[in-house]
């Protein structure tokens, strides 16, 4: 027999696997953070012993969600501008709050982000936003893992005065948290809007010679689209690709004005897309083609974006609305399977962010685990896993949240984070937050 940290035991194992196995009755090794064993529970207690053994009965256990795109801080705006077009939403009321936002604000904002992604079953995401630092700071209390960056502009952020600090700044952040396993940077140019030929160009070869990836809003609206021709003479993304960013090591995030050429340079050149359905819906942007860019073989992953226009952190829900959205899009009951909008949330989101040890449950890969309570109605009676996990589930039957091979949350309990005193702390951001609305209008 050999000795292990952690055994988990459940009646149900989605792995993710390559051959998108699915074991009842089964069970997990873990071991330095990292899966040693997936197998039946009879085949794990047979070669494993531990003295931390979690035994979760009619439960199911999963990879951990990977949430493609979103702004962790923007917790503090949920609510703040809703019904209203994207530009008028970002001109108007979300970037004169921002500009005022503190370092001590963006680390409640992320903390609280972060409570709302491990409750929902949320254990990696992707993250472009002001004062990126004081995220990374939250991330590393809360236990979660990030692959972040400083949003970069033409205009001020309360980070930088100017571009050229701002791009210094991202190389002494990848310098400040290299050593930690949990939190990775990228290279955030914020939009093709927001930003100049020269300081796209700039960051690529930040991106290349750091070996980081890079992360950008593209073809979000036609709005976007007609922008980018009469200022760039060039649609977003074939702007994008004229500037060298489309390339594997790049995501765009949202990728829903596209033509068939652009799918299929998206394609050629490897470029990842993070979908983001609710956000797209709710600011009226689009549908994103994203059965096309599957057929061609584009990498598409899922992303709830900001929680000021989604307006909430839950993956699950991403994933229903989703599947949802493309089968009425197309008119089409077989478009967006469940087995494809699950690949979205977890390996495919994996792919995007550059680490092939997430994702699905394998040994040799990171113990990144989610345990979902199989008693709930809603859930009941169980004939296809992969089906219920995105059809039917909301994400508070989520009971377990494990990163590394460490709890995060059990059973309502939060393992790392306060929480009491975050509602109190989200209480009196609310406050600061009015004052500033009330005194613009």
């Amino acid at each position: 027999m050999q000795s292990c940290d952690t055994l988990l035991f459940a009646e149900i194992i989605v792995t993710q696997n390559e051959s998108r196995s699915i074991i009842y009755n089964g069970g997990i090794a873990v071991s330095e953070g990292k899966i040693v064993c997936v197998d039946t529970a009879d085949a794990v207690r047979s070669q494993y012993t531990s003295e931390n053994t979690m035994e979760l009965g009619n439960s199911l256990l999963m990879p951990g969600l990977i949430n493609s795109h979103t702004h962790a801080a923007m917790t503090l705006l949920r609510g703040v501008a809703d019904d209203l077009p994207l530009m008028d939403w970002l001109n108007d009321h979300i970037f004169p709050v921002e500009q005022n936002l503190t370092a001590e604000q963006v680390e409640l904002g992320a903390l609280l982000a972060c409570a709302e992604m491990t409750r929902y079953g949320t254990t990696s995401f992707c993250d472009m936003y002001l004062i990126e630092d004081a995220t990374y700071k939250a991330v590393d209390q809360s236990g979660l893992r990030v692959l972040g960056g400083e949003g970069l502009f033409v205009f001020p952020s309360p980070a930088y005065p100017d571009f050229e600090t701002g791009i210094k700044l991202v190389r002494e952040m990848e310098a400040k948290w290299r050593g930690n396993a949990r939190i990775r940077q990228a290279v955030m140019p914020h939009a093709v809007y927001t930003t100049t030929p020269e300081i796209l160009t700039t960051c690529r070869e930040v991106a290349e010679e750091l070996d980081l990836p890079l992360h950008i809003h593209l073809a979000e609206t036609p709005a976007e689209t007609k922008a980018c021709l009469e200022s760039f003479g060039k649609r977003p993304v074939e702007y994008a690709h004229s500037l060298g960013l489309l390339s594997e090591r790049t995501t765009v995030a949202h990728a829903v004005d596209l033509t068939d050429d652009e799918i299929s340079l998206l394609a050629e050149t490897g470029t990842n897309v993070a979908h983001n359905p609710e956000s797209n819906m709710k600011l009226a942007s689009g549908m994103a083609p994203i059965q096309k860019m599957l057929a061609k073989g584009v990498n598409v992953t899922l992303g709830t974006d900001g929680a000021a226009s989604n307006n909430a952190l839950n993956m699950f829900t991403e994933m229903a609305s989703c599947a949802f959205m493309h089968k009425v899009q197309l008119l089409d009951p077989t478009a967006a399977t469940a087995q494809s909008v699950l690949d979205m949330a977890t390996c495919n989101g994996a792919r995007s962010m550059g680490q092939a040890d997430l994702g699905s449950l394998v040994e040799g890969k990171q113990a990144d685990i989610i345990a979902i309570d199989l008693t709930q109605p809603n859930l009941l009676p169980m004939h296809n896993p992969v089906s219920q996990l995105v059809y039917a589930t909301n994400g508070a039957e989520v009971h377990m949240s494990m990163v590394a091979g460490e709890v995060l949350y059990q059973d309502g309990k939060y393992l790392k984070i306060d929480y009491p005193a975050l509602i109190e702390a989200a209480k009196d951001v609310a406050k600061w937050v009015q004052k500033k609305i009330q005194k613009r209008s």
